[in-house]
């Protein structure tokens, strides 16, 4: 207690605090959770970075409070790494992405940042270079319950973000990009996500997993909505990997296995066991692209309730394996549908067989979004009949 007043006082001092306006009695700050009385103290603003008292992310962590905002000028902030316990933090680049590269060390032999707090908010950070002896060194290790991420990048780590099991737990991924993760064991993965109650994907690209899956995702909920999700020339296996089963929507994404994938299969679904409550899974508006010679798109266990509408297939393979689905206007087309798919562009061209080929999908499990290059989204516009495939023609 001493160390951390010390350090409080020199924060002060160095006028690197700066007390944020105070919020209605009983709210967390930008989470609107409700508290059991009064906050003792007002939230508070952390300003990070080089010729600043506070120099580095890691003394932000010994001193900030729960519902505080850390600010961290942009940069690199080679082998700082840090363990979070508050609750309500935001962690923020500024003026462009707070580089943690790891260059050989790690919190708790971890991750850079294990974050063991409630309802943190992570936005404009890169994490490079997690390494640790189990072979699970993560960007991000995420032990407290809720997360949401934005505008980040995880590459070179051997696991992007790796979550526990919390059943009560929601974790948001958005505008993100995960690439190059993975100790090239196949047990690890550019974003890995355990039993938590939900996870959402959006407007995100992953790419380039080395050996093991793009996506992996034991979720009681999954929401994967406009992403690309591209293996590249990397020795990938599932490019979405739902070994559980739960409620989960795969939704205008286009999703491209590379020819080195080592795992013909680009949705799995089930494949350790249908253990979560729900085995229902919607697959809506999808551009599915083969890169490989044979493959499956969409792989599912005995007990699967699969819906499968207005996805486009391109290259080799079958619609579906293992137990049956309801498909429907699934259509394979060839590449001079697209714009450019040579280079990755996969709208589509007026004269695509693709365009007012869709058939009508309950609102709850259309895709809103569509996905725009290289980290974003936009919503998908409503134009006559549906189009088939991840993009709509305007």
């Amino acid at each position: 207690m001493r160390g951390r007043a010390a350090a409080l006082g020199l924060a002060l001092a160095a006028g690197v605090l700066v007390p944020a306006p105070a919020t209605a009695a009983g709210t967390a700050t930008g989470t609107g959770t409700a508290y059991d009385g009064a906050r003792e103290r007002a939230p508070r603003t952390w300003l990070v970075g080089p010729g600043r008292a506070l120099a580095a992310p890691s003394a932000a962590a010994a001193v900030a409070g729960d519902g505080d905002t850390v600010l961290i000028d942009a940069g690199t902030y080679s082998g700082d790494v840090a363990t979070w316990t508050q609750d309500d933090l935001t962690l923020r680049g500024v003026g462009g992405r707070a580089h943690l590269r790891a260059d050989g060390t790690d919190a708790q032999g971890k991750a850079i940042w294990v974050i063991a707090g409630d309802r943190t908010r992570v936005d404009r950070v890169e994490m490079s270079g997690a390494a640790v002896p189990d072979a699970n060194g993560a960007g991000i290790r995420q032990e407290g319950t809720d997360l949401t991420v934005t505008r980040s990048w995880f590459h070179d780590n051997q696991e992007g973000i790796l979550t526990g099991a919390d059943p009560e737990s929601d974790v948001v991924v958005r505008r993100s990009r995960f690439f190059r993760n993975g100790a090239g064991d196949g047990y690890s993965h550019n974003l890995y996500v355990g039993a938590v109650r939900s996870l959402t994907v959006t407007g995100s690209w992953l790419w380039g997993a080395d050996v093991g899956h793009e996506l992996k995702s034991r979720a009681a909920r999954t929401t994967i909505v406009g992403n690309l999700i591209d293996d590249g020339d990397a020795t990938a296996s599932y490019s979405i990997d739902l070994p559980n089963g739960g409620r989960a929507l795969v939704a205008g994404n286009v999703v491209v296995q590379g020819p080195r994938s080592e795992n013909p299969t680009l949705v799995s679904y089930g494949a350790e066991g249908l253990t979560n409550a729900s085995h229902r899974l919607w697959v809506v508006h999808n551009t599915f692209v083969d890169r490989r010679s044979s493959g499956t798109f969409v792989a599912l266990a005995e007990g699967s309730v699969a819906t499968l509408r207005n996805n486009l297939l391109v290259g080799p393979g079958d619609l579906t394996a293992g137990a049956s689905a309801s498909a429907r206007a699934n259509r394979r087309v060839g590449t001079e549908s697209f714009v450019d798919a040579s280079a990755g562009d996969f709208r589509l061209v007026a004269s695509s067989p693709a365009v007012d080929r869709g058939v009508r999908v309950p609102r709850r499990w259309r895709p809103a979004l569509e996905y725009v290059a290289p980290a974003g989204s936009v919503r998908r516009p409503v134009v006559g009949r549906p189009d088939l495939g991840a993009f709509e023609l305007r």
